[in-house]
């Protein structure tokens, strides 16, 4: 089915703990969904003739504002949609140029969103949503225009921790609630997903991330290093960074993150409301071109290898392209001899279930944030989540990527715990967890 044909059937305060970032040190050394068609805008796109249609998104009023659009991203596999969009030329089809630019850490993601240096970027949820309510840095207006990627990210334990007999969850408990010492992990930016996993994992094994153990903030490419001297005895990441401290023989992944919550939503493509306000042309087809390479990238295991080789390149993220292509393609090993295909490997499309910005996602990370004390009072978290989330840029770009939208805004999973979130009582999921700040 041609193009033509899929459109015309388609209708800054600091957070309570110690928060530091570490100088690096010298390195050594698919499941499907059922989802109903677009029927609105997609069903008006059937009626202009298709020699029109194909030109539409790209031409006249619609034509993007500004054709060059630089897009921040940190050094991780999910990335990767951003970096195949511009590589692919996915982006031409939509008559803009994304200029793919590597940034150093979550911070000076904020800091370049923010200030207008980056238009867009490949960014933490929960980032967005802090910028959004004015934690972890300067308050401002965002925007989340569609979800990059489901799953792939872990926590890593190390070997230390595995010599002393820990290698898994109750076992870490145990040596955590002996207080012999003081246990420290990493997570890469306060308000950002990998710390919401790595303390909805621990409260889970009863370890209260604020009062039992020391909380730091590492970007992920330092991760490994920090870890090798010694710095942290846990940290949680993304990819490739767990799958590189196993193979440096350094740590071990206790647990993966899909583990935590099933398709869990991870990295947005995220910019700040006054970016879209003036460039709404642009904000469709950036997200419609991102949309385009990640459907690619799910769409064989050789586009899955033809991404892990681009994204290893030093101007990407500068590592083994093997450590990116293993947990790419799911196959797991965890470090203690373990291995398995893990079907809830990293997901870029998986039929578009992965990237339509679903309002309960975002709900999730604002009760996590009240959970452990970073807002001090419940949030409008629906009201928030209308605001932040643009789901009517996402649902034009989906419209032009020929691609189909899930039947509701919101959507229900069974964490580790048991505990089912669907968004319906946001308060008062907030406030039901017995570990918390």
């Amino acid at each position: 089915m041609n193009h033509e044909d899929k459109l015309s059937n388609l209708s800054a305060t600091s957070v309570a703990t110690e928060t530091v970032e570490l100088p690096a040190p010298a390195a050594t050394g698919p499941s499907r969904r059922d989802f109903l068609q677009l029927a609105g805008g997609a069903a008006l796109m059937s009626m202009v003739p298709p020699g029109v249609r194909s030109g539409a998104w790209a031409a006249g009023s619609d034509a993007p504002e500004k054709k060059e659009v630089r897009i921040g991203f940190i050094p991780l596999t999910d990335c990767s949609s951003v970096v195949m969009a511009a590589v692919q030329k996915f982006d031409e089809k939509y008559g803009i140029k994304i200029i793919p630019t590597k940034e150093a850490s979550w911070a000076s993601v904020r800091d370049k969103l923010v200030n207008g240096e980056l238009d867009a970027a490949h960014v933490l949820y929960g980032l967005v949503y802090g910028v959004q309510l004015g934690i972890g840095g300067p308050k401002k207006d965002m925007s989340v225009l569609m979800s990059l990627n489901h799953n792939g990210q872990a926590i890593t334990l190390s070997n230390k921790l595995k010599d002393a007999g820990v290698t898994d969850g109750a076992s870490l408990a145990k040596k955590v609630l002996s207080k012999d010492r003081e246990y420290i992990f990493a997570q890469t930016f306060p308000t950002g997903t990998h710390a919401m996993w790595l303390y909805y994992w621990l409260a889970a094994q009863g370890i209260n991330p604020f009062k039992d153990v020391k909380n730091i903030t590492v970007p992920p490419p330092q991760m490994v290093a920090n870890m090798r001297v010694g710095n942290m005895d846990g940290f949680c990441v993304g990819e490739p960074w767990n799958n590189r401290a196993i193979m440096d023989k350094i740590g071990f992944t206790a647990v993966t993150t899909q583990d935590i919550w099933v398709d869990h939503p991870e990295k947005v493509l995220g910019t700040t409301a006054d970016w879209v306000a003036k460039h709404p042309n642009t904000a469709r087809a950036m997200t419609a071109a991102i949309i385009e390479a990640g459907k690619w990238i799910d769409a064989s295991l050789v586009n899955r290898r033809t991404t892990a080789e681009t994204v290893a390149q030093k101007a990407y993220i500068n590592t083994d392209m093997d450590v990116i292509l293993e947990r790419m393609l799911g196959r797991y090993s965890n470090g203690l001899g373990k291995s398995w295909d893990d079907k809830n490997h990293m997901k870029f499309f998986n039929d578009g279930a992965v990237n339509f910005p679903y309002l309960s996602d975002a709900m999730w990370f604002l009760t996590q944030h009240k959970r452990w004390g970073l807002i001090k009072d419940d949030p409008d978290y629906l009201a928030v989540a209308k605001k932040v989330n643009r789901i009517d840029i996402y649902r034009q770009a989906a419209t032009a990527a020929g691609v189909s939208l899930p039947k509701s805004d919101m959507r229900s999973h069974k964490l580790i715990d048991g505990v089912v979130w669907d968004g319906k009582d946001p308060k008062k999921y907030a406030a039901s967890f017995k570990v918390r700040a």
